[in-house]
């Protein structure tokens, strides 16, 4: 059974920062798009950042020049490097893997920033 199990998530003060894995069994990692999304309490779940198999990536407006995301393909892992964190940045956090048609999520990583 293919499966993402996410892992860094807590809690932080404003102004600090985490980092956020992503673990994935039972699939060629490396051709999968790999992605982090969030959702806060009465949110829509967003995007954060992601980043295809060769290394392109993309990022939110809200997070752009603070939050990095990485993949070690070897380590068939994906990361998301949280920086400079604000209290608008706590929600749960989810890792995607996504090959069209298919798209597999996490089980989500909870993040609270608060002082």
């Amino acid at each position: 059974q293919v499966q993402l199990v996410e892992s860094g998530g807590g809690l932080v003060q404003p102004g600090g920062s985490l980092r956020l894995a992503c673990a994935a069994s039972r699939i060629l990692f490396s051709i999968w798009d790999m992605g982090w999304y969030r959702q806060a309490p009465g949110n829509q779940r967003e995007l954060v950042a992601s980043i295809t198999g060769d290394g392109r990536t993309n990022y939110g407006d809200s997070v752009k020049g603070r939050f990095t995301i990485s993949r070690d393909n070897a380590k068939n892992t994906a990361y998301l490097q949280m920086n400079s964190l604000k209290p608008e940045d706590t929600a749960v956090y989810y890792c995607n893997a996504d090959l069209p048609p298919h798209r597999i999520w996490g089980q989500g990583t909870e993040v609270t920033v608060s002082s």
